[in-house]
């Protein structure tokens, strides 16, 4: 899971301060690495590395970002290693210039790889399967132009858009992409099936219309833009240095399935993500979760409710009013330990959890507590929070999920673990609350939740990707081999 975020400005103006200010926004999205390249008419600035957005980038790095027109990343790495040679966006010289950032996870990097270097004679300078998508893009674009002269002025849109249809036909997996032409503009587009999130904005500038593309709609807001609309599944948008935007579906068969996991964890809030209120959905999911727990359990005799800040809090909140039992604030965060979910090793989890939050005892004493999160992974950081509540005195201490049990490997741009690393793998849910050492556990149904995200939209979304959650995979030929293969990189063993 990535953020992304591409900016054509007004020709007078400098973009880079915009696009720190937009990566600032997005950075729940990713805390490996951040980067900003930007171009004017015919050069290019960057600068990328390990860390955060904050300390990536000094007052003299942004002063340098110069140019009109930009795109930024920040990463989490799912696919290749942590190394700050990975950091993006990526660039490349041939044809043009060209850089780019992207939001996803190919299932089928290899082929890719093999297919550069024995028909375009591209070799990959990294394991990261977004520098085989920018040479593939690269490849398409010098096919596009066909040897004809002319420069840049040789590169139409039409052009663009064969590359972008060329890329559908080949790539698998999931996909939203921004990137950047030096000196002719910028082209957003997005996988045919839409799994990751990607929003369109504009904003009026002495007469000139500045476009703004981000993972989220929150970045829009942020930076003073409108939202528009959702990239679709399939299109691309190109936008060219003058302001000039085209825009076409480059797949035969779109078919709009985004991951659900989005609305239940990795998105802010404040974002719409494909016409859905994050929020609404989370409060749908909390209200969804109280109508079970009065089906399974009648006679709860919850005290009080008390989320697992941040990402659990907007479910509790429903969860209480709908039961009518007290919400309480039990857990203190320390916001400056990064979210554990996308922290690399089982050993740097588990410490950041005991460094991350602290219990306020006075909630908790003599009382039976209904602890309620966004989702259990592992299982790790839900058994410490049980063990906290109960050296604080809780005298029943009950655990709500307002997501399923995670029970399959996810293969689109969440870095869930192996298998038998779940800590639902195997196991019903009785066991899962006996490992975290909860008196009851109770988790959200998969229906319950798809309707909680379709319940809080104005779109017309048919569903969502689950695979996570039902193993259904929607893009790309994944079989056991592939899931096994994965398992050997994604164990924890494997990343120590």
């Amino acid at each position: 899971m990535c953020g992304i975020i591409g900016l054509v400005g007004h020709p007078d103006s400098q973009v880079g301060s915009a696009l720190y200010d937009g990566l600032l926004v997005l950075q729940h999205r990713g805390q490996d690495a951040a980067g900003i390249v930007t171009s004017d008419s015919s050069n290019i600035s960057h600068r990328r590395a390990n860390g955060l957005v904050r300390d990536v980038f000094r007052l003299r790095h942004i002063q340098s970002l110069e140019g009109s027109m930009g795109i930024g990343h920040v990463r989490y790495p799912t696919a290749g290693s942590a190394s700050a040679s990975e950091a993006q966006p990526f660039y490349t010289n041939s044809p043009f210039g060209v850089s780019l950032a992207h939001n996803g996870n190919l299932t089928n990097p290899e082929e890719i790889i093999d297919s550069l270097l024995e028909r375009d004679h591209r070799r990959i300078n990294t394991s990261s399967d977004s520098e085989a998508l920018l040479n593939l893009f690269a490849a398409e674009i010098q096919r596009s132009i066909n040897g004809r002269r002319g420069g840049l002025d040789a590169l139409s849109d039409e052009d663009v858009f064969r590359a972008i249809r060329a890329i559908n036909d080949s790539v698998e997996g999931s996909y939203s992409v921004v990137t950047m032409i030096t000196g002719w503009g910028m082209v957003a587009f997005r996988d045919p099936h839409g799994i990751r999130p990607l929003s369109i904005g504009t904003c009026e500038i002495d007469g000139f219309t500045e476009t703004l593309v981000a993972s989220e709609s929150v970045a829009m807001k942020a930076l003073g833009f409108e939202t528009e609309r959702d990239v679709k599944p399939g299109e691309a948008i190109v936008v060219r240095m003058d302001g000039t935007r085209s825009s076409r579906i480059c797949a035969d068969l779109p078919s709009h399935t985004p991951c659900i996991f989005e609305y239940v964890y990795f998105a802010r809030p404040d974002s719409r993500l494909d016409g859905v209120s994050v929020h609404g959905a989370r409060l749908a999911m909390g209200a969804r979760l109280a109508n079970r727990i009065d089906e399974e359990f009648p006679d709860h005799a919850i005290d009080c409710v008390i989320p697992v800040p941040d990402s659990g809090r907007i479910a509790a909140l429903e969860l209480a009013r709908e039961l009518g039992v007290s919400y309480r604030e039990g857990f203190v965060k320390n916001r400056y330990i990064g979210r554990t979910f996308i922290m690399p090793g089982q050993a740097m989890r588990k410490d950041s959890v005991r460094k991350k939050l602290n219990t306020i005892r006075h909630e908790f004493e003599g009382r039976n507590v209904l602890i309620v999160d966004d989702s259990i992974v592992r299982g790790n950081t839900s058994r410490r929070i049980v063990e906290m509540a109960r050296e604080a005195g809780a005298k029943k201490v009950y655990f709500a999920s307002a997501a399923p049990p995670v029970v399959h490997p996810n293969v689109y741009g969440i870095d869930m673990p192996a298998k038998h690393e779940y800590v639902a793998h195997n196991r019903t849910s009785e066991e899962v609350g006996e490992a975290i050492g909860a008196d009851w556990l109770i988790y959200q149904k998969l229906e319950d939740l798809v309707e909680s995200c379709l319940g809080a939209g104005d779109s017309r979304l048919a569903n969502f990707d689950c695979s996570c959650f039902d193993g259904r995979y929607v893009a790309g030929r994944i079989d056991q081999a592939y899931l096994d293969s994965l398992e050997t990189k994604r164990k924890d063993s494997a990343k120590a």
